[in-house]
């Protein structure tokens, strides 16, 4: 009977075979094989001649998978660069004092986390004594992701340099006294040290990426040299499931970042078990990172399978690996050695008799501790092979055993993320596997003590000479701020003066600025613009010929739109980052940017423009991950509102994020109204972020779509611009005793309070001051800082307290947003106050049916206002219902 699957069609059925005898000769050969030495001989002699046709040069598509082996094997690892004996002592002390941390601070209850660094000690020490460089030689020096989970081992090392106390080890995890360590990589907390917030997993390989890319943006601009700096990121296998893991992965393929390494520290253990029980993760993850593009290097074994695989004569130790789960490789590292004979060995009788040549010590070596990544020298021949590599980014794969060295009571164990503590014994049982010379004596007060051979012993010394001949100590974070010059005032100016008659949305204006600055003799070609594919949507194309779209092969097509003044172009130095469509790549693009000033000491100004809904909401996390690592910028949501973009409907309507926004601290938030407002607003944080005395912080801004004319800047009012609230227009009284009140509205509810302002005169005698309320966050954290002061004992009164004061009436708030948003400042207003919003889920509308549906157009802020007058009973309550008659509500 034919095979069925011979039949199926293939993408060679569609190519003219100019020799079919020939081909059939071919396919009779490897059926001959086949029948003579088995599926195996002839899967192998098929492999090999596809490893040749590759080094011929010959261009076949690459198998995504290859043998569960290391892909540098031992005959072809490099010389070691060092002294190996020296080294390992460094690493055993840097092992100890890492659990010896995390587990005194269990006294405290305050956690810790010590397998994860326990099976990547090597990964990191070989990288500290061989190839990651500092800032203290040529250039930027590298960039070190390190696993979060890892930062005890980072502190030990420090530790063993001198660059912490042991004071400061003991107060891991208890900082608020100030002379204690974050509980992961954190720069706000330690600026000093940490350069990148990796513990959100999923966010440090996402940056990393886009950091590796970055520096290829600088260099190709002519901004900065950075052909010497290269990009470590340090990760789970658990942590790859997540989305952001492998989301960039096709973009560092595809421009050739090969200044890029991905070390995948695979112990087969997530969190709470296994990451890949019924299946093989480095499997997995070989398919998925050389499908996109990427060199993929397996560090699995140790030198102890060297003589497994030698004795391997019919494959059957490689096709047991292949197929063994992870989930019981695991299980084989916490059993006996008959188990391991009988449940891998006797799986079939080539295997068995293999066994029967092999001692039980090596059978135990081999399933105990033998992994690749628990092995300098064969972590040094990876980590050599991807920096030498080029044309692609590296990933190397390496195997390791999870709480290595901790004893049977940690490794391998699914428990032991979880796991805080060692036991004096298991500590005793450590230092003598470890050979360290600590006495019986040094636990007599029940702790186990800290260890460290001497500022002036061998250790030390060989240690300090290494990372001198690097660079100097890492990880570290070095800040050489330099101020940028004021830009001329001239873009300014232009908005200032209002559109006249013309009419333009804010969104317009804030390009319309940015452009302007762009062109700055001394500042402009250090503004970054990012968007993820939407630049057309905020009119953004205007930049394209101008300033160019970056790319690292330049333009190498013709683009349709060439006959056209705004046509689409690529530039090798270009100065916009058009993504595509991933707010989550962008937001990554802006933390690189806006932390150039310390990452390279070129002080960049990002901007980065998207639709609001698709910011805060979607990328919340990379916000944190920004403010942690003390990045600098305009953060602008475009289309901004819940009514004011129309028609889109729910998904798009952004109704919240000033909300999400207020709960970061170091993101300044501004809702501007008009044109100027925008002007002042920018200015004024080029001069906190970037001058003389710069502040760690971004803004965040939100821009309409909706066009209005644009009035002229008011004198006077750049103050209450900055600080948040100022009164735009003041009502003229029809009569002495009419009644007043306050509207307040930010953002593009300005004009729905100043038609409400009219109609209140108009048809109801009422008089209403109109105030814009730029910044609802300011207004706040200025108040809650005089809260704090009163308890310091200083008398200091919130702005928005006294810019209201003796404004007669109540006050009414309205805005695109929620009601939370400006009813957060409601507390420190001393007059009776009111506020509306749009509260609930989006809709597709006008913008005249969505603000009629919330009740926050102009017709619904005036009856509003006389609602509020009624209680008071300043106007009849009659009013009320006359006016919801008259305005059709």
């Amino acid at each position: 009977m034919t095979d069925p699957v011979a039949k199926l069609p293939s993408e060679l059925d569609q190519l003219p075979d100019r020799d079919p005898e020939e081909t059939a000769e071919w396919a009779a050969s490897l059926d001959a094989v086949t029948k003579a030495a088995g599926p195996h001989r002839a899967a192998y002699l098929m492999r090999r001649s596809l490893q040749h046709a590759e080094g011929a040069g010959i261009a076949l598509p690459k198998l995504l998978e290859t043998d569960y082996v290391n892909t540098i094997p031992t005959s072809a690892e490099p010389a070691f660069d060092g002294d190996l004996e020296m080294e390992s002592k460094i690493t055993a002390w840097n092992r100890w004092n890492a659990a010896a941390m995390v587990t005194r601070g269990a006294r405290y209850g305050v956690g810790g986390h010590i397998a994860t660094f326990a099976s990547a000690a090597w990964l990191y020490e070989t990288g500290f004594n061989h190839f990651f460089r500092g800032k203290e030689g040529d250039g930027s020096g590298d960039q070190l992701y390190i696993q979060g989970h890892a930062s005890p081992g980072i502190y030990a090392r420090a530790f063993l340099d001198g660059r912490i106390s042991e004071q400061q080890l003991d107060n891991f995890r208890q900082e608020s006294g100030g002379n204690g360590l974050p509980s992961y990589p954190h720069p706000r907390r330690l600026p000093w040290l940490w350069e990148f917030p990796t513990v959100s997993m999923g966010l440090g390989p996402l940056s990393a990426i886009y950091q590796a890319r970055f520096n290829r943006y600088l260099a190709n601009r002519n901004i900065k040299d950075t052909s010497n700096s290269h990009v470590w990121a340090f990760l789970g296998d658990g942590e790859m499931d997540e989305p952001e893991s492998t989301a960039a992965l096709a973009l560092a393929a595809r421009e050739q970042l090969d200044n890029l390494t991905f070390v995948i520290n695979c112990n087969l253990q997530r969190l709470d078990g296994p990451v890949r029980a019924n299946f093989r993760v480095v499997q997995e993850l070989e398919g998925a990172f050389r499908g996109a593009g990427w060199n993929v290097i397996k560090t699995l074994w140790g030198n102890a399978w060297d003589e497994l695989f030698q004795l391997d004569t019919t494959g059957a130790l490689i096709r047991r690996l292949r197929e063994v789960p992870d989930a019981q490789f695991q299980t084989y590292a916490t059993r006996d050695v008959a188990y391991i004979r009988e449940h891998f060995f006797g799986a079939e009788p080539a295997l068995a008799e293999l066994a029967k040549l092999l001692s039980d010590a090596k059978i135990a070596e081999c399933f105990y501790s033998s992994r690749g990544g628990h092995e300098a020298r064969k972590v040094y021949a990876a980590y050599r092979a991807a920096v030498e590599h080029k044309g692609a980014p590296t990933v190397i794969l390496a195997q390791t055993v999870k709480g290595y060295t901790l004893g049977k009571g940690f490794e391998s164990k699914n428990a032991n993320h979880q796991m805080k503590k060692l036991s004096i014994d298991e500590f005793k049982g450590m230092r003598e596997l470890l050979g360290l010379p600590i006495p019986d004596s040094a636990f007599a007060d029940g702790l186990v003590p800290y260890g460290h051979p001497g500022a002036d012993s061998p250790e030390v010394r060989y240690l300090q000479e290494r990372r001198a001949a690097l660079g100097g100590p890492a990880p570290a974070r070095r800040v050489h701020a330099v101020a940028l010059p004021e830009p001329e005032e001239r873009a300014f100016k232009a908005l200032y003066k209002g559109s006249g008659k013309q009419e333009m949305a804010t969104t317009m204006a804030f390009v319309r600025l940015v452009k302007d600055l762009m062109r700055d003799k001394e500042t402009g070609r250090r503004w970054v613009p990012i968007v993820p594919d939407e630049a057309r949507t905020f009119g953004m194309e205007s930049l394209f010929p101008s300033a160019g779209i970056y790319s690292p092969l330049g333009q190498t097509y013709e683009p349709v739109d060439r006959d056209q003044l705004m046509y689409y172009k690529e530039a090798k130095d270009g100065q916009i980052l058009n993504e595509g469509i991933t707010e989550a790549g962008a937001m990554a693009d802006f933390i690189a940017a806006a932390t150039s000033y310390a990452t390279h000491g070129e002080t960049m100004i990002p901007f980065y423009i998207f639709y609001s809904m698709f910011g805060w909401q979607r990328t919340g996390d990379q916000m944190w991950q920004l403010a942690d690592q003390l990045g600098k910028g305009f953060i602008v949501g475009a289309t901004a509102g819940r009514t004011t973009l129309t028609g889109e409907g729910l998904q798009h309507a952004d109704g919240h994020s000033h909300l999400i926004a207020s709960t970061n601290p170091a993101s300044l938030n501004y809702d501007p109204a008009f044109a100027y407002e925008i002007a002042v607003i920018v200015k004024d944080g080029l001069r906190r972020m970037y001058g003389p005395e710069a502040e760690n912080v971004f803004y965040y801004l939100t821009v309409y779509n909706e066009p209005k004319q644009q009035p002229a800047m008011p004198e006077g009012v750049e103050e209450g611009i900055v600080k948040g609230l100022y009164r735009f227009k003041e009502g003229t009284p029809a009569s002495a005793d009419a009644p007043r009140l306050q509207l307040i509205g930010s953002g593009t509810a300005i004009h729905w309070a100043l038609r409400a302002q009219e109609l209140l005169a108009a048809d109801w005698g009422v008089t209403a001051d109109v105030w814009s309320a730029t910044s609802w966050g300011e207004l706040r954290r200025d108040a809650l800082e005089s809260d704090e002061a009163l308890l310091r004992g200083e008398e200091r009164v919130p702005y928005v307290t006294q810019a209201l004061s003796g404004a007669p009436g109540p006050v009414l708030a309205v805005s695109d947003w929620m009601r939370a948003v400006p009813d957060s400042i409601s507390q420190w207003v001393e007059q009776d106050w009111s506020s509306l919003g749009t509260d609930g889920f989006g809709l597709s509308d006008t913008r005249e049916g969505a603000r009629r549906h919330f009740g926050v157009d102009a017709e619904s802020v005036a009856v509003a206002a006389l609602a509020q007058l009624a209680r008071r009973g300043e106007i009849p309550a009659s009013k009320v219902k006359e006016a919801r008659e008259k305005y059709g509500m």
